[in-house]
């Protein structure tokens, strides 16, 4: 049997398929590394440290490494905390926006000055900037009408051409 494979083995041609499947390992080899540490490091996750880790155990350590890595980029986790501490921010400090349009607008406007939907109802009696659900004026104790579907307004009209 080893006479029969003996010219496979010896041919140039199997030597140079032998030689590019060594070096294509190699280089997926250091591919393989160095992906991993720039992962690692984008993640926070020790680069050095799992770069050794795929360097002895290959794909193995690569497995282990995708398997155990933090789930995203410490980048992303600083913009995502930077964003919560913003939106937190702009809730204490009371800016309310308009349900419909989700523009910022005050918190004694009585219609938005974008889309013109009705934010709040005026008291009858003192004028103050009133909840469309309160049925009773808190600043004056003046009963209120209830709200009825017509007091929203949709849009305004335009002129009429004279």
């Amino acid at each position: 049997m080893g006479d029969l494979l003996k010219p496979i083995y010896t041919s140039a041609e199997f030597r140079l398929g032998t030689q590019l499947c060594v070096v294509f390992m190699i280089v997926f080899a250091i591919a393989l590394i160095f992906w991993t540490w720039r992962d690692a490091d984008r993640r926070g996750a020790m680069p050095w440290f799992w770069a050794v880790v795929v360097g002895i155990f290959s794909v193995f350590g690569w497995m282990i490494y995708m398997v155990v890595r933090p789930p995203e980029f410490a980048e992303d986790a600083r913009e995502r905390e930077l964003e919560i501490r913003a939106k937190e921010a702009e809730i204490s400090r009371g800016v309310t926006t308009c349900p419909s349009c989700l523009k910022p607008v005050e918190s004694d406007y009585l219609i938005c000055p974008y889309c013109m939907k009705k934010l709040r109802k005026e008291c009858t009696s003192c004028g103050k900037a009133l909840k469309l659900s309160w049925a009773v004026c808190p600043y004056c104790k003046t009963k209120q009408p209830p709200a009825t579907a017509t007091e929203t307004p949709a849009a305004p009209v335009p002129p009429a051409k004279g």
